[in-house]
């Protein structure tokens, strides 16, 4: 067959399917440059590994599935049978085909000479993706594979099996795992886990020999879930180091893991995590893995962040308007529907700049409080005589969208759907699983089921077109989640995909948050069909710097709801001056959940100025490249986001809390152009925190300080002592 050398963004792999088995990964990483046939065949035959001691008399690779019939004793990358018959695969190679660009399908290679794909001659100006197609079957098992490999043109790797059943009789598949190796050189792990109001928590620790293995077993992504699994040299930072990392797109139950092996291998792999007899292929039937998504930076997480970032705004569904700043009503009014209050809310929002109005949880029948009514997706007549038209054209009076909060997924047992159709919830036979906020899950693989959910959303969107967005909400886990007696957690997350993507193709201009009890629902496939994601239900600044900073690994800025919370943090009972508050929800898709009806006229103006310094800002926050620095102490933090020509840059410095070191060393301003002179500046419009006043540094003195690039990032700027729980924002643009 052929040796394939696929190259994009400063980042090359390279596959060898010259054999009869399933081609081997021989580089994944760093741009190895254009490389001759020859080349290419050195390569490969320099880094197959020795036969050693008490070992297989042949060599043994590790091939884009790992089989014990080709020598592998790790992880199962697949594991399944057939009553007990082809447990154990020996898959036979097909045929490769490669694609140099997306845009020109017919260069296309299946075999002969070495085949390399690269953009090199392009400049890197996202042509479209190398693709390879490698197909393969064992008739034995009465199986054919076929693997998707797509290198995108910011150096983003996706990975998808295919695995079909060809033979006579049903095979029951208990798991399919798309793996990349990873070099010896990458020393040291890191992953996020969590809990609701504390989502995204790092953890790092040594790579040791065996297997780091993170499972979700909640039915949905979890507030625990790892975005990224990375691995890396020693030490690595935001802003140095070679890391690796992969990131599994499925919003159901699924596996992240990192393997190291005797034998030398290294390996970074994840999929669906599938029940016993969740799916049985027929004959005939196939089964498609999620995406794994897998990216590689010598620049440390902040590379990574960047192709990451890069890939997901190039994708066709991205938001292409300016993300409309948000009020959301649930910590203003909780359940207690005023019309009145609300338009008096609504005139409030409209003076402080909000450009979006969401009324949350409350609006439907029976539901003034979290025990009845979820499933009963009617306007409430007794709270809403004239339905919610006077409120939504009220808003939209003011020139604000109006939105809407939904739970689709759930049902209180408390409901008239629930006493009408109890047999429409995931369950085992015989019983109901554990209740968690007085309620249970719909299943919407039920044909019945899932008409009646579209029906009724379908319905409210038609008959209420000044709905244009829609908070859809998912608060529980799905535990013991039984369809027709079997695990149905594949087939419900297949079908909240089709019915979002039928919704969006009714009703393409309403957009759609994915919030989960906050940030329980955060990936990848999910956001092919929503509009951004609410990362937490903690409104604490302090918290959400942290929460923030962590889903900024995978998401960008404009996808990640982040709002001024009150003075009183409602779920931590913090308390933080508003321009602390203001300075964290700056950095994302911006809004408000704060009762602003009840605050002084002084707060309203500088939540208007706060507001203003966003939309000003916005078009570089939603579209640069974010930066965070690694600062010697852990109790500064400081981020930004970069303009990517270079030109205008805006950062902040936080103080978390106090720390042996009364003055910090001065804070670097990374990711400016090094041959530059830049002005940095305090943020212009809005309040400076009280500190300055007595601690401000010469250069503030002076109105600011007027650098290089070079400087910036190298030494920096020696900041104000700010005290705990404060931030400082600065603005930088190029002189030329």
């Amino acid at each position: 067959m052929t040796i394939l050398h696929l190259r994009r963004a400063r980042t090359s792999l390279v596959l060898d399917a010259r054999g009869c088995g399933l081609p081997r990964v021989v580089h994944w990483g760093a741009d190895l440059g254009p490389l001759a046939d020859e080349d290419l065949a050195t390569l490969v035959a320099a880094t197959v590994p020795p036969v050693v001691p008490s070992s297989f008399d042949a060599p043994t690779v590790l091939s884009l599935l790992p089989e014990p019939g080709a020598g592998w004793s790790g992880r199962p990358a697949l594991a399944g049978h057939r009553d007990g018959a082809a447990w154990s695969t020996a898959f036979r190679l097909d045929g490769v085909d490669a694609v140099d660009d997306a845009s020109d399908p017919s260069r296309v290679a299946s075999g002969g000479e070495a085949v390399r794909v690269s953009d090199e001659e392009r400049d890197h100006d996202g042509a479209g993706a190398a693709r390879v197609t490698v197909r393969a079957s064992d008739p034995a098992a009465g199986l054919s594979l076929t693997v998707e490999l797509a290198l995108d043109p910011h150096g983003v790797l996706t990975v998808r099996h295919r695995l079909r059943n060809d033979g006579t009789t049903g095979y029951e598949l208990r798991e399919l795992t798309p793996v990349l190796p990873v070099p010896a050189a990458a020393t040291e792990l890191l992953d996020l886990t969590g809990r609701w109001c504390r989502e995204r928590s790092p953890q790092r620790h040594p790579w040791p020999m065996g297997t780091w293995v993170r499972e979700g077993r909640h039915g949905r992504t979890g507030h625990d879930a790892t975005l990224l699994l990375v691995a890396g040299t020693p030490g690595f930072g935001f802003g140095h180091g070679e890391v690796w990392a992969v990131h599994t797109a499925w919003s159901g139950d699924h596996v992240t893991f990192a393997e190291r092996r005797p034998t030398g291998d290294s390996i970074l792999g994840g999929g669906e995590l599938l029940a016993p007899g969740e799916v049985v292929l027929a004959p005939g039937a196939e089964y498609a893995t999620p995406l794994l998504y897998a990216a590689w930076s010598d620049t440390g997480l902040d590379g990574l962040s960047d192709a990451l970032h890069r890939h997901v705004r190039d994708r066709p569904t991205h938001p292409r308007t300016p993300r409309p700043v948000t009020l959301n009503v649930w910590e203003a009014v909780y359940f207690d529907h005023d019309l009145d209050r609300l338009r008096a809310l609504a005139d409030r929002a409209a003076e402080v700049g909000v450009e979006r109005f969401v009324l949350d949880d409350g609006w439907f029948r029976g539901r003034r409080h979290d025990h009845a009514g979820l499933g009963d997706w009617y306007v409430d007549e007794e709270v809403w005589p004239d339905g919610l038209t006077p409120l939504v054209d009220h808003v939209t009076g003011h020139g604000m969208a109006f939105g809407l909060w939904v739970e689709p997924e759930m049902v209180n047992p408390d409901s008239d759907l629930f006493r009408a159709h109890p047999e429409w919830v995931l369950a085992v036979p015989g019983r109901l699983p554990p209740e968690w906020r007085h309620q249970q899950v719909l299943d919407i693989a039920h044909p019945e089921a899932y008409a009646y959910l579209l029906g009724r959303l379908d319905a409210l969107l038609t008959e209420h077109p000044g709905i244009s967005y829609l908070k859809w909400d998912h608060n529980r886990d799905l535990t013991e989640a039984g369809h027709h007696g079997r695990p149905g957690v594949h087939e419900q997350t297949l079908a909240v995909y089709r019915l979002l993507d039928e919704l969006r193709a009714r009703h393409p201009r309403v957009e759609i948050e994915s919030c989960a009890s906050g940030g329980a629902r955060v990936d990848l496939e999910i956001l092919r069909r929503t509009d951004r994601v609410w990362a937490s239900d903690c409104n604490d600044a302090l918290e959400r710097l942290a929460i923030q900073r962590w889903t900024g690994l995978l998401l960008p800025p404009e996808l990640v709801g982040t709002h001024v919370g009150p003075e009183r943090s409602h779920t931590t009972h913090r308390v933080h001056d508003l321009g602390f508050r203001a300075a964290t929800a700056l950095f994302g898709h911006h809004g408000i959940e704060w009762d602003i009806g009840a605050i002084s006229a002084d707060e309203r103006r500088e939540l208007a100025a706060w507001v203003a310094l966003h939309k000003r800002l916005r078009p570089l926050l939603h579209a640069g490249r974010v930066v965070r620095v690694d600062h010697p102490d852990p109790a500064v933090w400081a981020h930004g986001v970069v303009a990517h020509d270079g030109s205008r840059a805006v950062y902040a410095v936080a103080r978390l809390a106090t720390s042996v070191a009364q003055v910090p060393g001065p804070v670097r301003l990374p990711g400016l152009d090094r041959t530059r002179r830049y002005a940095v500046r305090p943020a212009a419009g809005v309040p400076e925190p009280a500190v300055l006043q007595m601690t401000e540094p010469g250069w503030l003195v002076a109105g600011g300080a007027t650098l290089t690039g070079a400087v910036l990032a190298s030494v920096g700027l020696q900041v104000p002592a700010l005290h705990p729980e404060q931030a400082l924002l600065l603005e930088v643009t190029a002189l030329d």
